[in-house]
């Protein structure tokens, strides 16, 4: 099992009704980077997240608890609270 950490940008624009609808994710290939890239979408989107998490992608195995590296916005949950 090969595990590594992934740095991932998730934006959110409006979906049906009050509900939000997730853009595809971005991959980032270090936290810095994830992190100015969701700080420019901040001003565009409904809300935007920048994390971290460990991952053995080949298996597709992802870590539970992701490390929040940048929020903003209106999120779903988990990051409305993280």
């Amino acid at each position: 099992m090969a595990v590594e950490t992934v740095h991932i940008v998730q934006a959110y624009v409006a979906g049906r009704g009050k509900g939000l609808k997730a853009e595809p994710a971005v991959g980032c290939k270090d936290a810095e980077e994830a992190r100015r890239k969701a700080e420019r979408l901040s001003t565009l989107r409904l809300g935007v997240v920048a994390y971290s998490v460990s991952a053995d992608t080949e298996m597709g195995d992802y870590d539970e608890n992701p490390t929040i590296l940048f929020k903003s916005g209106q999120l779903p949950p988990p990051f409305d609270d993280a």
